[in-house]
């Protein structure tokens, strides 16, 4: 396949108005990492560092709508898939997705750090047999990886055997956040976990970084590695770079709002 330059990165999911998670992290991380950037919206929230003051959800149609305007004449390279609000624009979006062969990265927005789900159970369902098969890459915080096992995991071991279990079922490879396990020995570390169906795993270790400026980690990661895919770089390379580029952004975040803030995208100016 002859890629594009830049590469053609559309994103798919949820407006952040304060600007530091969903559309609008994907769009500075795609930005700063080369690529170009598409969206399609599928809820507008009211919501900053401190949390969600409201949600509005966009009908399945015109999120549908959105996904082909901008593949049907741009094209696209890669896919980032984040928040879908319901069983119905999840069923929109796999639709609308029939027939591309662009790699998707789906971040499954499903549990809050508060531990609230995020999305109904029918939604959840509806992820795991219309997108999770369809992904290339999956990247479930420890949370979301531990409802998808059906039980408590508390080290990485029990982190590797549940990417396991859901690579091999999806065929999609799993990246594995360890950010939320602070229980037991080495918690001033995190390690995440890269699970490929029928092949190793590979662990990405950093120190922890004690702040509380992390707001839309998981945004900013999963649409890094969409733009790295999108550039041609391999998997794990591109796990890899992924993490430098988070890693760089919260060193650099601006230290806004009163609760936890946006990471500092801007900042980050080569990943070399």
């Amino acid at each position: 396949m002859t890629r594009s330059t830049p590469p053609r990165i559309l994103s798919i999911a949820g407006s952040d108005s304060s600007g530091g998670a969903g559309i609008q992290a994907d769009i500075k991380t795609i930005t700063m990492l080369g690529g170009y950037a598409m969206t399609a919206i599928t809820a507008i929230t009211a919501q900053n560092s401190v949390g969600v003051q409201g949600i509005a959800a966009l009908a399945p149609g015109m999120v549908a709508q959105q996904i082909a305007s901008c593949i049907d004449d741009i094209g696209v390279d890669a896919i980032k898939i984040g928040m879908l609000h319901d069983a119905e624009v999840i069923a929109a979006v796999a639709a609308a997705l029939e027939g591309v062969t662009a790699p998707i990265v789906l971040d499954p927005v499903m549990i809050a750090t508060s531990g609230a789900a995020l999305i109904a159970p029918d939604a959840v369902a509806a992820m795991q047999s219309l997108l999770f098969p369809r992904a290339a890459l999956i990247t479930p915080n420890l949370p979301e990886l531990s409802a998808l096992a059906g039980r408590t995991l508390s080290g990485t071991q029990d982190m590797v055997e549940a990417a396991g279990e859901l690579a091999e079922a999806t065929g999609a490879a799993v990246l594995a956040k360890g950010g939320h396990m602070t229980n037991g020995a080495g918690s001033d570390r995190i390690t995440d976990v890269l699970y490929v169906a029928n092949a190793r795993a590979v662990a990405f270790d950093h120190a922890r970084i004690i702040t509380v400026h992390t707001h839309g980690t998981g945004c900013t990661l999963s649409s890094a590695i969409a733009t790295l895919l999108g550039h041609g770089q391999p998997l794990e390379h591109a796990v890899r770079l992924g993490r430098q580029f988070v890693i760089r952004a919260i060193e650099h975040a601006p230290g806004f709002g009163a609760g936890h803030g946006p990471l500092g995208h801007h900042a980050v100016r080569s990943l070399a």
